[in-house]
Formats: C-alpha cells, structure tokens, sequence
C-alpha cells in the first residue's frame, strides 16, 4: 500500500486522459484560444494500461478518469475497455455533452458511477460559464444515464455572485430525480483569476438550503471529500466539497496522473514527478511513485494558509485547472 510520512494510505486514482475540452469553463480554461498538448506528449493508451496497472500492484482500488473532457479523445473507448480489465472500480469525471455516444460501452466495461460537471441549471447562465450551447445536451445523457439506474453524481462549482442563488434550486431537482449534487467550492488555478470573495463556503451555502427545506445529515464514506445531506423526502441527495473554508486532507486517499504523465501527490502540490519520461526509458518507475508519495504534504500541497481569506492566488505554484484533470 503506497503510505505517506503521515499515515495516509492511498488507494485512489485520478488519470487524466487530455487537456482538450469542447467546452470553455473560464474558471478551468483560461483563455478561448488554448495550446493543447501535442499528441506526442500525452500518455499513449499502452503507457495508460501499463501505469494504471502498476498502480493497481501498488495498491489503487479505484481509479477515475478525468481531463479535460476525457470523451474527446479518439480513443477513449479502447482506453476505457482496457482500463475495465484491472481489479478497480472504474469511473470518470465528464462534462456529459458526449455521454450518448458512450453510454453502451461504459456499461458494458463496468461502470456504474459517473461525475458530471454542471454548475448551472438555467440554459442561459450554462452558455455564459461554458461559451457553449450544449445545456439540453447534458441533460438529456443525464437523464438516459438515470434510466440505466447509473448513479449520477452532479459537481457544481459555486461562485459568488455568478450561480450562488441557484443552490437551492439543485436541491430542489433531487426532489424527484436521484440525483446527488455536490457543491464545490471555487479553488485557485492558474490563470482562472481566483479571489477569496468569490468563495461561497458551505456553511454559508447549508444555511440557504435550510431556509427552504428541512434536511438530514447521511454518512459519508471513510476517504469522504465531501460532506453529505438529504432533504426530507428528496430521491436525491446533495453535499459539500468544502476544500478551502474546511479542507479534508487528513483522510485523503487520492493521487493524480496528468494527461502527460506526470504524478501530483496533490491537487494543490507544487512539485510534479514525471513518471511518462522514466516509463518509455525502460526505467523501474516503482520508487519514483513511492518517493512521491512519502513527500505528500499534510496539507493543500503545503501552499495554502490557514485561512482562505488570507490567500494571494498569485502566490500558488500550480497549473490550470484543465492540465490537471478535474
């Protein structure tokens, strides 16, 4: 088991299979116009299968793909095929405008669970955050997803002053769609011009949905990262993603492999270990990833204060969010 200096195991994995997006997010994608990473430097669907698997030896038992848009890729099917065959649970983080495509091959490969990345439910606001008409798209995959009874676990990322208001508005689509809605709050990334005001902290958050609806706490797994609740009589359910107001690293169990085959011990880590050069040299790749893991910080990559409200975004060595894989 791949164990850091401060006792935590780690038994999840996050790969991201591109930087490419048919989307624009402007807090995940800085500019319209973006350099991708040329074919050449992306891990090949042999290097994915051959590190997925040494990671499976080393002890990962869960395993979400990411990019990007991990659905653009052209060959994300025979990446997701092979992947079907390691003893993991399989899963994948989409934006849901290419799931119709897929839909027959990720059950046929195993997998139940899906994140989908929506942060808005009015079609306006959706063109305005994505710079995309694609809003019925996704909500028409979401809703072919939930008659296959595939959970469906929706991130929303709240922003002040953009999709604030319409937290309660989620909770009210779990009243009859079994949905799960997580909300996340808005984290620095390079060049997605972060400020601590536009933090919305799910306190703050909890409290508006108790102004219109009564609600249960529900339990959360072991390496939860979020905080979950139901409201009385919701098919669905919604949590908090509380990274910078209440951050959950003391059980985080989670590592990153970016689409160009680089290792973060962490989403917020400075320090990248590039596995992709060491692997096509022929080289034992094995103490690269423990070493990697034992530097793990205790904490948000060991670059945030305490305080969120005290973070100069500028001040953050890290990526975009979109190089990193969600």
């Amino acid at each position: 088991m791949l164990t850091d200096s401060f006792g935590r195991a780690h038994d999840y994995l996050r790969i991201s299979l591109t930087d490419n997006c048919n989307l624009r997010c402007f807090y995940c994608m800085p500019e319209e116009e973006y350099a991708f990473t040329p074919p050449s430097r992306l891990m090949q669907p042999d290097e994915i299968f051959g590190l997925a698997k040494l990671f499976t030896d080393m002890g990962v038992r869960k395993i979400r793909l990411t990019g990007g848009e991990p659905l653009v890729r052209k060959d994300a099917g025979e990446i997701i095929r092979s992947l079907a065959t390691l003893p993991v649970k399989l899963t994948m983080t989409t934006n849901g405008t290419r799931l119709h495509h897929f839909i027959d091959l990720l059950e046929d490969a195993g997998v139940r669970n899906l994140n989908i990345s929506l942060d808005t439910l009015r079609p306006e606001r959706f063109h305005l955050i994505t710079r995309r008409d694609q809003f019925k798209q996704v909500m028409d995959n979401i809703a072919q997803l939930l008659t296959r009874n595939i959970t469906v676990k929706v991130n929303a990322v709240i922003m002040r002053g953009l999709n604030d208001a319409e937290v309660v508005d989620f909770v009210a689509w779990t009243r009859e769609s079994p949905v799960h809605v997580r909300f996340i709050e808005f984290m620095p990334f390079e060049g997605n011009h972060w400020t601590s005001n536009q933090v919305v902290p799910w306190s703050e958050m909890l409290d508006a949905i108790g102004a219109h609806y009564p609600y249960e706490r529900t339990g959360d797994d072991p390496n939860d990262t979020a905080r979950h609740y139901r409201a009385s009589g919701h098919a669905g359910t919604f949590a908090f993603i509380s990274t910078m107001s209440a951050p959950f690293c003391t059980t985080c169990n989670r590592l990153r492999l970016t689409a160009d085959g680089k290792m973060k011990n962490c989403l917020f880590s400075g320090e990248e270990t590039d596995l992709l050069t060491a692997w096509r040299n022929g080289l034992d790749v094995r103490p690269l990833i423990e070493a990697s893991v034992r530097a793990k910080a205790e904490r948000l990559g060991g670059q945030m204060p305490v305080s969120y409200q005290q973070l100069e975004a500028e001040t953050i060595h890290n990526r975009s969010m979109i190089t990193i894989g969600g």
